[in-house]
Protein backbone atom coordinates (compact mmCIF):
# COMPACT_ATOMS: atom_id res chain seq x y z
CA UNK A 1 0.00 0.00 0.00
CA UNK A 2 1.38 3.25 -1.10
CA UNK A 3 2.60 5.61 1.76
CA UNK A 4 0.70 8.95 2.71
CA UNK A 5 1.96 12.10 1.06
CA UNK A 6 4.27 14.06 2.95
CA UNK A 7 1.95 16.35 5.46
CA UNK A 8 0.90 20.30 4.69
CA UNK A 9 1.88 22.90 6.02
CA UNK A 10 0.79 23.42 9.63
CA UNK A 11 -0.30 26.89 10.62
CA UNK A 12 -1.68 26.23 13.86
CA UNK A 13 0.45 24.10 16.57
CA UNK A 14 -0.33 21.64 18.77
CA UNK A 15 0.14 21.72 22.69
CA UNK A 16 2.19 18.26 22.33
CA UNK A 17 4.36 16.10 20.11
CA UNK A 18 2.47 13.51 18.03
CA UNK A 19 4.60 10.81 19.92
CA UNK A 20 5.05 7.86 16.79
CA UNK A 21 7.02 4.52 16.94
CA UNK A 22 9.49 3.21 14.78
CA UNK A 23 7.62 0.78 12.99
CA UNK A 24 4.69 3.22 12.40
CA UNK A 25 6.07 6.87 12.00
CA UNK A 26 4.89 8.51 8.73
CA UNK A 27 5.64 10.95 6.74
CA UNK A 28 4.68 14.75 7.97
CA UNK A 29 6.58 18.30 7.29
CA UNK A 30 8.94 17.91 10.18
CA UNK A 31 9.95 14.43 12.17
CA UNK A 32 11.71 14.27 14.71
CA UNK A 33 13.86 11.04 15.58
CA UNK A 34 15.55 11.33 18.68
CA UNK A 35 17.19 8.57 21.03
CA UNK A 36 20.52 6.86 21.20
CA UNK A 37 19.55 3.76 19.87
CA UNK A 38 20.99 3.96 16.31
CA UNK A 39 19.85 0.52 14.84
CA UNK A 40 16.23 2.07 15.67
CA UNK A 41 16.63 5.20 14.38
CA UNK A 42 17.87 4.33 11.05
CA UNK A 43 14.84 1.93 10.62
CA UNK A 44 12.54 5.09 11.53
CA UNK A 45 14.76 7.01 8.83
CA UNK A 46 14.44 4.30 6.18
CA UNK A 47 10.17 4.05 6.48
CA UNK A 48 10.03 7.81 5.91
CA UNK A 49 11.75 7.58 3.49
CA UNK A 50 10.53 4.38 1.95
CA UNK A 51 7.14 5.74 2.45
CA UNK A 52 7.87 9.62 1.02
CA UNK A 53 9.55 7.55 -1.94
CA UNK A 54 6.16 6.07 -2.66
CA UNK A 55 3.92 8.51 -2.84
CA UNK A 56 6.18 10.60 -4.61
CA UNK A 57 9.06 8.89 -7.08
CA UNK A 58 10.29 11.82 -7.87
CA UNK A 59 11.33 13.43 -4.65
CA UNK A 60 14.60 15.50 -4.25
CA UNK A 61 16.71 14.02 -1.02
CA UNK A 62 19.23 15.95 0.56
CA UNK A 63 21.08 14.64 3.75
CA UNK A 64 23.17 17.02 6.13
CA UNK A 65 24.80 17.06 8.82
CA UNK A 66 24.02 19.47 11.88
CA UNK A 67 27.79 19.50 13.44
CA UNK A 68 29.52 20.57 9.48
CA UNK A 69 26.46 22.54 8.76
CA UNK A 70 27.08 26.25 6.56
CA UNK A 71 24.38 28.89 7.33
CA UNK A 72 21.26 28.84 4.82
CA UNK A 73 22.15 25.50 3.42
CA UNK A 74 18.67 24.05 5.14
CA UNK A 75 16.92 27.04 2.75
CA UNK A 76 18.64 26.45 -0.19
CA UNK A 77 18.18 22.99 -0.18
CA UNK A 78 14.70 22.52 0.41
CA UNK A 79 12.96 25.90 -1.45
CA UNK A 80 11.19 24.75 -4.32
CA UNK A 81 12.67 23.75 -7.43
CA UNK A 82 11.75 24.83 -10.67
CA UNK A 83 10.49 21.72 -11.74
CA UNK A 84 7.99 21.10 -8.35
CA UNK A 85 9.69 18.03 -7.05
CA UNK A 86 8.85 17.38 -3.28
CA UNK A 87 11.72 17.76 -1.12
CA UNK A 88 13.14 15.05 1.46
CA UNK A 89 15.76 16.77 3.83
CA UNK A 90 17.48 14.08 6.36
CA UNK A 91 19.72 15.96 8.64
CA UNK A 92 21.97 13.69 11.13
CA UNK A 93 24.03 14.65 14.14
CA UNK A 94 21.36 17.36 15.88
CA UNK A 95 23.01 16.04 19.26
CA UNK A 96 26.39 18.52 17.74
CA UNK A 97 24.80 20.46 15.61
CA UNK A 98 26.51 24.05 15.60
CA UNK A 99 25.02 27.68 16.23
CA UNK A 100 23.90 28.39 11.98
CA UNK A 101 21.90 25.22 12.03
CA UNK A 102 20.09 25.69 15.17
CA UNK A 103 19.11 29.61 14.05
CA UNK A 104 18.30 28.25 10.61
CA UNK A 105 15.96 25.41 11.80
CA UNK A 106 14.54 27.68 14.59
CA UNK A 107 13.42 29.68 11.90
CA UNK A 108 12.48 27.36 9.21
CA UNK A 109 9.84 25.79 12.18
CA UNK A 110 8.25 29.02 11.66
CA UNK A 111 7.19 28.87 8.35
CA UNK A 112 7.74 24.99 7.13
CA UNK A 113 7.24 24.21 2.90
CA UNK A 114 4.29 22.45 2.10
CA UNK A 115 6.21 19.97 0.01
CA UNK A 116 8.93 18.96 2.11
CA UNK A 117 9.45 16.47 4.22
CA UNK A 118 12.89 17.57 7.20
CA UNK A 119 13.63 14.38 9.30
CA UNK A 120 15.68 15.82 12.05
CA UNK A 121 18.04 12.86 13.52
CA UNK A 122 19.27 13.50 17.43
CA UNK A 123 21.30 10.97 19.32
CA UNK A 124 21.01 12.08 22.68
CA UNK A 125 22.34 14.73 25.18
CA UNK A 126 21.71 18.53 26.05
CA UNK A 127 22.57 20.24 22.75
CA UNK A 128 20.10 21.37 20.71
CA UNK A 129 17.07 20.81 23.18
CA UNK A 130 15.55 24.39 22.52
CA UNK A 131 15.09 22.87 18.96
CA UNK A 132 13.71 19.63 20.43
CA UNK A 133 11.68 21.33 22.11
CA UNK A 134 10.23 24.03 19.43
CA UNK A 135 9.29 20.46 17.42
CA UNK A 136 7.29 18.75 20.34
CA UNK A 137 5.65 21.76 20.78
CA UNK A 138 4.41 22.05 17.12
CA UNK A 139 3.08 18.86 17.48
CA UNK A 140 5.14 17.34 14.30
CA UNK A 141 5.88 13.51 14.95
CA UNK A 142 8.62 12.43 18.03
CA UNK A 143 9.75 8.81 17.86
CA UNK A 144 12.03 7.98 20.77
CA UNK A 145 14.48 5.30 19.56
CA UNK A 146 15.87 4.22 23.08
CA UNK A 147 18.22 0.98 23.79
CA UNK A 148 15.98 -2.37 24.56
CA UNK A 149 17.61 -3.21 27.72
CA UNK A 150 14.80 -5.62 28.91
CA UNK A 151 14.96 -8.97 28.11
CA UNK A 152 10.95 -8.43 27.80
CA UNK A 153 11.88 -5.87 25.39
CA UNK A 154 13.79 -7.68 23.52
CA UNK A 155 11.63 -10.47 23.17
CA UNK A 156 8.67 -8.52 22.22
CA UNK A 157 10.61 -6.51 19.13
CA UNK A 158 11.83 -10.77 18.02
CA UNK A 159 7.76 -11.33 18.18
CA UNK A 160 7.01 -8.04 16.27
CA UNK A 161 9.63 -8.97 13.77
CA UNK A 162 8.30 -12.31 13.10
CA UNK A 163 4.89 -10.54 13.18
CA UNK A 164 5.06 -7.96 11.08
CA UNK A 165 7.03 -10.74 8.20
CA UNK A 166 3.86 -13.35 8.63
CA UNK A 167 6.04 -15.71 10.35
CA UNK A 168 5.07 -17.85 12.99
CA UNK A 169 8.15 -18.59 15.79
CA UNK A 170 7.22 -20.21 19.38
CA UNK A 171 7.60 -18.10 22.89
CA UNK A 172 10.76 -20.60 23.76
CA UNK A 173 12.65 -19.53 20.26
CA UNK A 174 11.95 -16.17 20.98
CA UNK A 175 13.90 -16.42 24.13
CA UNK A 176 16.44 -18.69 22.67
CA UNK A 177 16.89 -16.20 19.56
CA UNK A 178 17.29 -13.22 22.45
CA UNK A 179 19.72 -15.24 24.52
CA UNK A 180 21.75 -15.95 21.29
CA UNK A 181 22.74 -12.73 19.83
CA UNK A 182 20.24 -10.10 22.08
CA UNK A 183 23.71 -8.47 23.15
CA UNK A 184 23.51 -6.10 19.70
CA UNK A 185 20.07 -4.88 18.54
CA UNK A 186 21.00 -4.79 14.83
CA UNK A 187 22.30 -8.57 14.88
CA UNK A 188 19.16 -9.41 16.55
CA UNK A 189 17.68 -7.57 13.58
CA UNK A 190 19.63 -9.77 11.72
CA UNK A 191 19.11 -12.90 13.30
CA UNK A 192 15.50 -12.16 12.64
CA UNK A 193 15.24 -11.25 9.19
CA UNK A 194 17.96 -14.84 8.50
CA UNK A 195 15.40 -16.94 10.17
CA UNK A 196 12.40 -15.58 8.06
CA UNK A 197 14.16 -15.73 4.91
CA UNK A 198 15.36 -19.52 5.34
CA UNK A 199 13.23 -21.29 7.79
CA UNK A 200 10.20 -23.05 6.34
CA UNK A 201 7.08 -23.03 9.07
CA UNK A 202 7.00 -22.14 12.31
CA UNK A 203 11.00 -21.46 14.07
CA UNK A 204 11.53 -23.74 17.15
CA UNK A 205 14.29 -23.90 19.45
CA UNK A 206 15.80 -26.38 17.33
CA UNK A 207 15.71 -24.82 14.33
CA UNK A 208 17.31 -21.48 16.30
CA UNK A 209 20.01 -23.37 18.01
CA UNK A 210 21.21 -25.22 15.10
CA UNK A 211 21.94 -21.31 13.04
CA UNK A 212 22.97 -19.80 16.66
CA UNK A 213 23.95 -22.66 19.27
CA UNK A 214 27.98 -21.60 18.76
CA UNK A 215 27.36 -18.35 19.70
CA UNK A 216 28.99 -17.03 22.41
CA UNK A 217 25.41 -16.27 24.66
CA UNK A 218 23.97 -19.26 23.93
CA UNK A 219 26.96 -21.27 25.15
CA UNK A 220 26.57 -19.06 28.44
CA UNK A 221 22.87 -19.93 29.21
CA UNK A 222 23.34 -23.58 28.10
CA UNK A 223 25.82 -23.92 30.79
CA UNK A 224 23.60 -21.60 33.72
CA UNK A 225 20.89 -24.06 32.62
CA UNK A 226 22.47 -27.31 33.56
CA UNK A 227 24.17 -25.79 36.87
CA UNK A 228 20.42 -24.34 37.80
CA UNK A 229 19.17 -28.20 37.15
CA UNK A 230 22.02 -29.48 39.26
CA UNK A 231 23.75 -31.18 36.71
CA UNK A 232 27.49 -30.32 37.39
CA UNK A 233 29.73 -32.63 35.10
CA UNK A 234 27.58 -31.48 32.40
CA UNK A 235 28.04 -27.98 33.48
CA UNK A 236 31.14 -27.95 33.90
CA UNK A 237 32.37 -29.98 30.73
CA UNK A 238 30.09 -27.34 28.56
CA UNK A 239 31.50 -24.51 30.53
CA UNK A 240 35.42 -25.83 29.99
CA UNK A 241 34.56 -26.19 25.76
CA UNK A 242 33.12 -23.12 25.97
CA UNK A 243 36.38 -21.39 27.33
CA UNK A 244 38.68 -23.57 25.27
CA UNK A 245 36.96 -22.06 22.07
CA UNK A 246 37.25 -18.64 23.09
CA UNK A 247 34.27 -17.45 25.17
CA UNK A 248 34.64 -14.84 27.31
CA UNK A 249 34.30 -15.79 31.21
CA UNK A 250 32.50 -12.07 31.73
CA UNK A 251 29.37 -13.36 29.66
CA UNK A 252 29.48 -16.43 31.39
CA UNK A 253 28.51 -15.49 35.09
CA UNK A 254 26.27 -12.90 34.03
CA UNK A 255 24.12 -15.43 32.34
CA UNK A 256 24.57 -17.50 35.53
CA UNK A 257 23.26 -14.49 37.04
CA UNK A 258 20.69 -13.65 35.15
CA UNK A 259 19.18 -17.19 35.84
CA UNK A 260 19.58 -16.85 39.65
CA UNK A 261 17.82 -13.32 39.42
CA UNK A 262 14.80 -15.00 37.69
CA UNK A 263 14.39 -17.61 40.15
CA UNK A 264 15.11 -15.26 43.15
CA UNK A 265 12.37 -12.78 41.74
CA UNK A 266 9.63 -15.92 41.18
CA UNK A 267 10.55 -16.97 44.62
CA UNK A 268 9.02 -14.49 46.32
CA UNK A 269 6.51 -13.55 43.94
CA UNK A 270 2.89 -14.60 44.28
CA UNK A 271 0.07 -15.11 41.86
CA UNK A 272 -0.61 -16.49 38.68
CA UNK A 273 1.86 -16.88 36.02
CA UNK A 274 0.59 -14.55 34.16
CA UNK A 275 0.22 -12.26 36.64
CA UNK A 276 3.64 -12.65 37.81
CA UNK A 277 4.94 -11.89 34.48
CA UNK A 278 2.83 -8.95 34.20
CA UNK A 279 4.20 -7.78 37.26
CA UNK A 280 7.91 -8.80 36.61
CA UNK A 281 7.91 -7.89 33.11
CA UNK A 282 9.30 -11.66 32.13
CA UNK A 283 7.44 -13.94 29.21
CA UNK A 284 4.85 -16.09 31.10
CA UNK A 285 6.64 -19.56 30.14
CA UNK A 286 9.85 -18.19 31.54
CA UNK A 287 7.78 -17.60 34.43
CA UNK A 288 6.54 -21.12 34.26
CA UNK A 289 10.07 -22.10 33.93
CA UNK A 290 11.67 -20.45 36.75
CA UNK A 291 8.38 -22.04 39.42
CA UNK A 292 9.88 -25.57 37.98
CA UNK A 293 13.87 -24.55 38.98
CA UNK A 294 12.55 -22.49 42.46
CA UNK A 295 11.46 -26.21 43.61
CA UNK A 296 14.88 -27.33 44.05
CA UNK A 297 16.05 -24.33 45.94
CA UNK A 298 16.08 -23.51 49.63
CA UNK A 299 16.89 -20.03 49.99
CA UNK A 300 20.21 -20.78 51.90
CA UNK A 301 21.29 -22.45 48.54
CA UNK A 302 20.09 -19.26 46.15
CA UNK A 303 21.95 -16.97 48.13
CA UNK A 304 24.69 -19.03 48.88
CA UNK A 305 24.63 -19.39 44.65
CA UNK A 306 23.92 -15.50 44.67
CA UNK A 307 27.15 -14.67 46.73
CA UNK A 308 29.32 -16.95 44.41
CA UNK A 309 27.95 -15.66 41.49
CA UNK A 310 28.70 -11.97 42.58
CA UNK A 311 32.02 -13.17 43.86
CA UNK A 312 32.90 -14.38 40.68
CA UNK A 313 31.45 -11.67 38.84
CA UNK A 314 33.80 -9.37 40.57
CA UNK A 315 36.99 -11.81 39.37
CA UNK A 316 36.38 -11.96 36.31
CA UNK A 317 36.49 -8.33 36.13
CA UNK A 318 40.06 -7.70 37.38
CA UNK A 319 40.09 -8.69 40.85
CA UNK A 320 41.71 -12.62 40.27
CA UNK A 321 44.50 -13.30 38.12
CA UNK A 322 42.58 -17.18 37.37
CA UNK A 323 39.00 -15.85 36.00
CA UNK A 324 38.77 -19.31 34.79
CA UNK A 325 38.71 -21.08 38.16
CA UNK A 326 36.09 -17.77 39.27
CA UNK A 327 34.20 -19.42 36.81
CA UNK A 328 34.58 -23.18 37.52
CA UNK A 329 34.16 -22.16 41.17
CA UNK A 330 30.36 -20.47 40.80
CA UNK A 331 29.11 -22.87 38.60
CA UNK A 332 30.47 -26.13 41.11
CA UNK A 333 28.38 -23.84 43.80
CA UNK A 334 25.48 -23.71 42.09
CA UNK A 335 25.33 -27.32 40.65
CA UNK A 336 25.88 -28.60 43.98
CA UNK A 337 23.18 -25.85 45.89
CA UNK A 338 20.72 -26.80 43.56
CA UNK A 339 18.40 -29.74 44.77
CA UNK A 340 20.13 -30.18 48.46
CA UNK A 341 17.37 -29.75 51.04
Amino acid sequence: MAAAPPTRNRTAASDTANTATWRDVAPAGVVLVSGPEEYLGIRAMDRIRSQVRAASPDVELTRLNAGSYEAGALAMNISPSLFGESKLIEVEGLEGMNDAFLADALAYLQRPEPDAVLVLRHAGGVRGKKLLDVVKAGGWPVVDCQPLKKDADKTAFVAAEFRAAGRRISSEAVQSLVNAVGANLSELAAACSQLIADASGAVTPEIVDSYYGGRIEATAFKVADAAMAGNGPAALSMLRHALATGADPVPLVAALAAKLRTVAKVAGAKGSPAQIARELGMQPWLVEQAQRDVRRWTPEGLVRSIQATAEADAQVKGLSRDPVYAVEHAVTVIAMSAGRH
